[in-house]
């Protein structure tokens, strides 16, 4: 018996992980696609004019630091689906190969990559998190409820020294993304990807919270954890728009403060992000009770959820030849990176539905079961 048929007979998948990972992935299309458009982080037209002022608007307080939360989170919960599967070694071993799909992905196409922090988490949380018990596992709720405080705090410091002014929102160039041929923006890539994946490992903390997550099942069995998953969509929600809004008023241009207001507010839209993540993932988990899989609206968006990091690269490839100076270079434009995100995303939808059909796991998918599978059957 082959391991794919052994995991079929012994595993049934939850609808709401791969249906979260498959829409979120739309999210983390329209963040991407403007980071390569404006060349910079946020990804944002600094001087924005009519409808522009409404997608700077809603991609501050919905997208920009509100996706990568939920994949961080959907992470975390993976480890535990695995670690219930395989033997640690197999999970050590699958995160190590994310190690180096991020150092390829990075180098070829994308220095914003996350597989790398990805594998060096997941290999932390492996040796040290996984087989700890509940009581030790809740400590991550207080680690949270700290966070809050913080973020309190924060919010209650940047209404003191908020000052009128004049400041523009600019994006922070990212040398790869603006560079004059490939082989110039691979060298740039080989020096930003180090700094970033360093700047982003400190998201274990919303990693550890998929795996207290997935040691109670909210998205296995969503229908007995509702109340749970409302209080947290609610609160999550309210906390993320809470944060994000002075700084998503600054970038639709329509609340105008000093340079200084504008990095309290940035600061507080980054950290209020991970409780949009949390609000993401509750609000799945309930739409989950409700839908079917087998919808013809539903079942494409969950076939590419299965086949996410698939869907993740192809996104880079496309990004890279839509938007670089050196091949379409269709960048500076809100409008572009908008209607590339979409389409690449509704693209990938279909192509996953229909290696679904197939019965194809998909191209990425299949490499990193080779490496990290290979000795688990």
């Amino acid at each position: 018996m082959t391991q794919a048929v052994l995991e079929k007979t012994q595993y049934k998948r939850a609808l709401a992980p791969d249906l979260l990972r498959g829409s979120m992935l739309l999210f983390i299309a329209l963040a991407n696609a403007a980071n390569f458009a404006f060349a910079g982080q946020p990804g944002l037209d600094g001087t924005p004019h009519g409808p522009a002022r409404v997608v700077n608007l809603l991609m501050s307080l919905f997208v920009n630091s509100r996706a990568y939360p939920v994949f961080a989170i959907m992470f975390g919960y993976g480890l535990v689906q695995m670690a219930r599967r395989y033997p640690r070694k197999t999970l050590v071993r699958r995160n190590v190969a994310l190690i180096g799909f991020g150092f390829m992905h990075a180098t070829l196409l994308y220095f914003g990559d996350f597989l790398g922090a990805y594998g060096i988490v997941g290999v932390i949380c492996t040796l040290l998190l996984l087989r700890r018990s509940d009581r030790f596992h809740r400590l991550i709720l207080w680690l949270w409820g700290l966070q809050t405080v913080e973020a309190i705090v924060l919010a209650v410091v940047m209404v003191f020294k908020v000052h009128a002014g004049n400041a523009v929102l600019t994006n922070s160039p990212n040398p790869s993304l603006g560079a004059g041929s490939y082989r110039a923006s691979l060298v740039d890539r080989l020096h930003e990807w180090p700094v970033h994946t360093a700047t982003v490992i400190p998201f274990i903390v919303i990693v550890w919270l998929g795996i207290w997550a997935a040691r109670r099942r909210l998205l296995e069995e969503p229908a007995s954890h509702r109340t749970l998953l409302r209080r947290a969509a609610v609160a999550g929600f309210a906390i993320s728009i809470a944060g994000g809004l002075p700084y998503a008023l600054v970038s639709a241009g329509w609340l105008h403060v000093d340079t200084g207001s504008v990095q309290l507010m940035s600061l507080l839209h980054d950290v209020t992000g991970e409780y949009g993540g949390v609000g993401y993932v509750a609000l799945f988990g309930l739409l989950a009770i409700r839908l079917s899989a087998k919808s013809r609206l539903v079942a494409p968006v969950v076939a590419l959820g299965q086949r996410s990091l698939s869907g993740y690269l192809f996104q880079s490839v496309a990004w890279l030849a839509l938007f670089s100076p050196w091949a379409l270079d269709l960048g500076g434009s809100t409008w572009w990176a908008l209607f590339a995100a979409v389409a690449v995303w509704t693209g990938s939808c279909v192509a996953a539905g229909r290696m679904s059909a197939a019965g194809y796991r998909g191209p990425a998918e299949t490499v990193l079961r080779r490496i990290a599978y290979r000795s688990a059957a």
